[in-house]
């Protein structure tokens, strides 16, 4: 048998076992009692019994000098330094048991005196352990008091002796906990209370019969302090949190109110007589306005996300309107810089489908607004197609790269790349909110990049096709055969892109080689040419290409005219004789199927169809007001909004009256004065008088009561807090609408509510 086996057996064999637990032996016997119950023993198997154990004694302390030297070149220093101890310990015992073996012993009962050898080497071998280990080890009787404790536990009472003592007398506190015999136990030390992890073991004396009491406890005084320091970082992080929601609802509140003043100026100022240059400047003011509501959202958004509070509302839309029109809105902005732009969606995108637009129209701002930020030489080109069931959107653009330490820190909260100048003008959120918006909704943000080769961005938007894209569409430029005469970039690329997905046929010549090459090949007896758009930049190289080749006005051609919105006042109509059509980038593809198809004809049809811009109405138009409406009650304290909500009101044909807080609003419910009773109710959700919430709850239980018919209402807000919507809409409101309120979305809501009542 291995020595390893030899003192595995002599452990188990001192303990018993009672109710699945082990018996552990009392202290050890005294020496010389244990010599005087010796009987005497024949002279050779003494011998032999000597020769054994100092046998087993030295080859215990070379195996525990080989396990300390293993253990510390292994980096096990408590543990092996733990073993050790406790086989030089082994091994001194049974040295010394050797040596009086040796001085001489009395023969008698060698199983009995064998038995207490194996009870007092165990018992000091544990404490040995439980000392190295840095734990408590006592073993009481069931009456309480102490009959062994090691080392440590003298120590940390601060005793000499505790036996014969309780726990209670060595003030010990005892705090129960969830599993039987398990405490928290309380010591008073030196430098403060001790914590200990305390478990208690009843197992019988083998060699008494009485119930011992067992107790093993571990220091967890520094556990317990950082357990309670993460608790208290925890509640400090969620106050933190609380805070930030509040102050940013606070915030969104008081910058979308006066927002609201802006944005409904200019849209009621959009809708008077202006100049050319005055539009302009309104537009600028407009794209200002809200590239702050965009801000705001941002930060609403980011705290949202943080939370785990954001919702989608998908509805079945267009995907490609929806890219379009962002692309358009910041075409501006890329050719203030001298940079084009331009989009091309493929055939195969779906002409409707189930998403977000309102989030996939932010997350294509944000991403498209940063390419066009970091250009400032060629452009951007944002294209769109399918790959495996997800609409892919793809914006490349020719900017300055970013290197791999750039690249992985992009879509981190206030992280931007770029020089110091690009990087004040932004917050450094939109990405980030970008890549948790798609994650959110199962698609995808990735960007690949490399200084000196621009970048691309890829969005994945996951898709369940609503409606097919319908066959005439795949074909509906099957018969078009386009020469494009522009500058190599973008826009001339996504006009080639769209023209090829719909089934056409289309030429780009950046020079007049190349423009001369295609017109020969038509002129030679190959397919003729349907159509020639030129930009506005090539107009003398085109004038050029006539001149030389004359034969030119023979063909059968239609002839359009290629511009940026910008520039289309500074060419008078004189400049485009000779076209049929113009065009204004970036395209839109309705307008260029429609020109390529011939079906505008006159420059003031093709003014409303080819200007991809809102158009602005010269007189702002007033439907008569209905005789048989009761009229609309209007609650909003703050001047410019109320002024802005009931000219909308009125120029959709309602009669409005106005009140400035709730106490009027209570009053005008009840059919106080010589005013009807309203038919809709429009309602700020913060006034002076009261509030919102408990408005809607009093008017609800009213008509209930009272058996009195719905009164719609809907409610204008500043708090964009999604649990706020659902307040509103449990509490009664008919309708939740943002401020700035838009004035199409409130009059269509308007009508929708009075049709239903």
């Amino acid at each position: 048998m291995s020595e390893p086996s030899r003192l595995l057996e002599r452990i188990e064999s001192g303990f018993g076992k009672e109710a699945g637990t082990a018996d552990v032996s009392p202290q050890p016997p005294r020496r010389a009692e244990i010599l005087a119950e010796r009987p005497a023993e024949a002279p050779v198997a003494s011998k032999r019994r000597v020769v054994n154990r100092a046998s087993l004694a030295l080859l215990g302390l070379t195996a525990s000098v080989l396990i300390l030297v293993i253990g510390i070149s292994a980096g096990f220093y408590l543990f092996s330094a733990a073993i050790a101890a406790a086989g030089v310990v082994g091994a001194l015992l049974l040295a010394v048991e050797a040596m009086r073996s040796f001085d001489g012993g009395h023969p008698g009962d060698e199983i009995n005196r064998d038995k207490d050898w194996h009870r007092s080497e165990t018992s000091a071998l544990l404490s040995t352990i439980h000392d190295a280990l840095g734990d408590l080890a006592i073993m009481r009787g069931m009456d309480g008091k102490i009959v062994h404790a090691n080392q440590v536990f003298h120590q940390a009472c601060g005793h000499a002796d505790v036996r014969g003592l309780t726990c209670a007398a060595l003030g010990l506190s005892f705090e129960p906990k969830v599993a039987p015999n398990h405490y928290l136990v309380r010591i008073a030390a030196a430098d403060g209370i001790r914590l200990y992890d305390w478990h208690d073991v009843i197992a019988r004396d083998p060699a008494s019969g009485k119930l011992m009491r067992h107790s093993i406890a571990r220091d967890i005084t520094e556990e317990a302090r950082a357990a309670r320091e993460r608790e208290a970082a925890r509640r400090r992080a969620e106050e933190a949190s609380q805070a930030k929601s509040r102050l940013l609802a606070t915030v969104s509140h008081e910058v979308r109110t006066p927002l609201s003043g802006i944005l409904g100026m200019s849209h009621l100022l959009g809708q008077t007589r202006l100049s050319s240059e005055q539009k302009n400047y309104l537009a600028g003011m407009q794209q200002s306005g809200h590239a702050l509501v965009q801000l705001v959202e941002d930060l609403i958004d980011f705290s949202s996300l943080s939370v785990g509070r954001f919702q989608f509302r998908p509805s079945h839309q267009d995907p490609r309107g929806v890219i379009e029109s962002v692309v358009e809105m910041l075409s501006n902005r890329a050719h203030e810089k001298g940079i084009e732009i331009g989009a091309t969606v493929s055939v195969d995108v779906p002409a409707l489908m189930a998403f977000d637009a309102a989030r996939l129209r932010q997350v294509l701002f944000n991403v498209i607004g940063n390419a066009v930020k970091f250009t400032e030489v060629g452009g951007v080109m944002v294209s769109a197609d399918t790959v495996d069931d997800s609409v892919r959107i793809r914006i490349d653009d020719t900017g300055p790269g970013m290197s791999p330490e750039d690249l992985k820190r992009i879509f981190e909260e206030f992280e931007q790349a770029g020089n110091e100048e690009q990087r004040a003008k932004g917050t450094g959120l939109g990405l980030a909110i970008s890549r948790r918006i798609m994650q959110a909704c199962g698609g995808s943000l990735t960007a690949a990049s490399a200084p000196g080769r621009g970048s691309r961005f890829e969005i994945r938007l996951p898709f369940a096709e609503i409606e097919a894209v319908a066959p005439e569409r795949r074909s509906c430029l099957a018969g078009s055969h386009v020469l494009v005469m522009a500058p190599e970039g973008p826009a001339s690329a996504a006009l080639a892109a769209t023209i090829a997905t719909l089934g056409g046929r289309c030429h780009r010549a950046t020079t007049l080689a190349a423009a001369q090459h295609v017109l020969s090949d038509a002129l030679a007896g190959g397919p003729s040419l349907t159509d020639v758009i030129v930009d506005h930049r090539h107009a003398q190289l085109y004038k050029q290409l006539v001149s030389l080749q004359p034969t030119i006005a023979r063909l059968d051609v239609r002839r359009t005219y290629l511009i940026n919105p910008e520039e289309r006042n500074s060419h008078p109509v004189n400049q485009m004789d000779g076209y049929e059509a113009w065009l204004i980038r970036p395209l839109r593809e309705k307008s260029l199927v429609e020109v390529l198809l011939g079906r505008l004809k006159g420059i003031e049809k093709r003014d409303a169809i080819n200007d991809n811009r809102p158009v602005l109405r010269e007189e702002p138009t007033t439907a008569p007001v209905r005789s048989e409406a009761s009229g609309i009650l209007l609650a909003e304290d703050d001047p410019v909004n109320a002024l802005i909500v009931r000219t909308v009101l009125q120029r959709s044909g309602h009669s409005v009256r106005l009140v400035s807080d709730f106490g009027l609003v209570g009053e005008a419910l009840r059919g106080s004065g010589a005013h009807p009773l309203p038919e809709l109710l429009v309602t700020d959700l913060n006034m002076p008088g009261g509030d919102g919430l408990s408005m809607l709850h009093e008017l609800r239980a009213d008509e209930a009561a009272r058996s009195k018919a719905r009164l719609p209402v809907i409610v204008l807000t500043s708090d964009a807090r999604a649990d706020m919507h659902e307040k509103l809409m449990a509490a009664g409101a008919d309708a939740v609408l943002p401020k700035p309120a838009d004035p199409q979305l409130l009059t269509s809501e308007i009508a929708r509510l009075l049709r239903k009542r």
